[in-house]
């Protein structure tokens, strides 16, 4: 039964306004020439096929449903009990078999990775570990107790003998990259050959020309990206059916599972806080710079007076406002997903309440500038509405500025989304993010050993997506700055 959160329709809206925008794009060239420069940026695409794989990982992880569970009938089937015989109702005299749903809610995501969801262990162990990372009393045959490592229950634990576990994880290793490799030829092959039909070439030419690199947009480094990635993947999916691979927290949950479950939450908060954000920032800035006036005045004194409240304290009151909302309310939510989804989708809009107003300056000061060129004026004296001018010269004029805010914004809001967590204002708790691995793994950096796993692991998934934003956002910037556009 197909669940819908909040937060899951929101992300499949922006997945529409997304492909609308590339559709009216396409139409007029003052915007397909940016993104065509875009596309022809070595850098640009290599980060795009990155930041394209944490997409797709963050859809399958919004597809929400609840498990269908065994069926039972209606009411129990009669029967009639002789000394001999035992008559079942059969044919049309059977009940309907009505259908079951568990109230419990899980993602396409969940369902691929079920073997790491359902892997749980006692306790935390180690990477590629096969034994707990604490000592316990264990209890030998003959009745004597020591003090040791106890085995893990899933993880290594197909190995006869754990001194074959190198051997066993470089095998295993070589077999996912084979694998990647064969996937990426098949995907490789087939979009070769799209691309030799697109030039009107043989395979043979456009196989030649992606490699050695003459084609306008560099698909010999999307494909060699790509490639990595994959590897990556089965790699990773070769050895996490068996191992750990980036061990187990404190409740013995898989990091690594806990890490690819994050990156939902991690796009949740780069995205949907901006759309929250644009259209106040669009509107009021662009009415503040066109207008003037009194209308500046306000819009002006708006954004100066929520721009000196403290933004932490801001969202602190507010989400301590909703979960006194949720503790008395909590009939109203049929599940702790909802509960969550809810704060998520809070988070969202107190980001978005409070990070609109550097893009309203901006666009101020550039409707400050346009209202004065000579085509707007031109408009003015020929009776040209106001609301024609604005959406016809002023707004197409200040999209570059809107477009490089975005994709600026974007990593710094995912970053916001770990810093609030590890403070405890940030998303629930029961929620998979970055900042509560963080939050959860800070506590055990004082250990002797250090448990240092869980915060590698979501610095490097974090890092690798900030990283993919933010050379993605310098290409972006670069295409649409009018400026930089004259110099070349």
């Amino acid at each position: 039964m197909p669940v819908i959160l909040a937060t899951d329709a929101l992300i499949f809206l922006l997945v529409v306004v997304a492909l609308g925008y590339g559709l009216y794009a396409s139409q007029h060239e003052h915007l397909r020439a940016p993104w065509r420069s875009v596309a022809r940026s070595r850098v640009g695409v290599a980060a795009l096929v990155v930041i394209g794989c944490y997409v797709l990982i963050g859809l399958l992880d919004s597809l929400h449903f609840h498990p269908r569970i065994a069926p039972v009938a209606a009411s129990a089937p009669a029967a009639a009990t002789t000394a001999g015989s035992t008559e079942l109702a059969t044919g049309e005299d059977a009940p309907p078999v009505q259908a079951r749903y568990s109230t419990q809610v899980l993602s396409l995501l969940d369902v691929l990775l079920t073997g790491l969801r359902e892997r749980q262990e006692k306790t935390f162990s180690a990477p590629f570990a096969n034994h707990l990372f604490v000592k316990e009393p264990i209890e030998q045959p003959d009745g004597s107790i020591v003090r040791d490592y106890p085995p893990l229950v899933h993880g290594g634990a197909h190995l006869k003998d754990p001194s074959h576990r190198g051997l066993d994880i470089a095998v295993r290793t070589l077999l996912g990259i084979i694998q990647g490799l064969v996937v990426w030829g098949l995907l490789a092959a087939g979009f070769i050959w799209l691309v030799a039909q697109a030039r009107g070439e043989a395979f043979d030419d456009g196989a030649a020309a992606i490699w050695q690199g003459r084609t306008a947009v560099p698909w010999r480094v999307a494909l060699i990206t790509l490639a990595v990635m994959l590897v990556l993947g089965f790699v990773a999916a070769k050895l996490a059916a068996v191992y750990h691979i980036l061990g187990t927290d404190k409740v013995g949950e898989d990091v690594f599972y806990q890490s690819l479950k994050s990156i939902r939450t991690g796009l949740v908060i780069g995205t949907l806080t901006t759309l929250v954000m644009l259209p106040a920032a669009v509107i009021l800035g662009i009415m503040a710079g066109y207008f003037r006036g009194l209308t500046d005045d306000i819009i002006q004194y708006l954004y100066t007076t929520l721009s000196s409240i403290p933004g932490v304290l801001l969202i602190a009151a507010a989400i301590l406002m909703l979960q006194v909302y949720m503790t008395n309310n909590a009939e109203q939510f049929e599940s702790l997903v909802q509960r969550a989804d809810l704060r998520l989708l809070f988070l969202c809009i107190i980001l978005g309440v409070t990070s609109w107003t550097g893009l309203c300056r901006l666009l101020r000061g550039e409707s400050l500038k346009l209202r004065e060129h000579d085509y707007v004026q031109a408009a003015v004296s020929l009776g040209v509405g106001q609301a024609n001018i604005i959406a016809r010269h002023i707004l197409p004029n200040v999209l570059h500025i809107v477009m490089i805010t975005v994709v600026l914004d974007f990593s710094a809001l995912v970053l916001a989304e770990a810093v609030l967590s590890y403070i405890n204002i940030g998303v629930d708790p029961t929620t998979n993010s970055w900042g509560n691995m963080i939050n959860s793994a800070r506590l055990e950096l004082a250990r002797e050993p250090i448990v240092w796993w869980s915060l590698a692991a979501a610095f490097v998934f974090m890092f690798t997506l900030v990283l993919a934003a933010n050379l993605f956002a310098d290409v972006v910037r670069d295409a649409f700055d009018p400026r930089l556009v004259q110099a070349k």
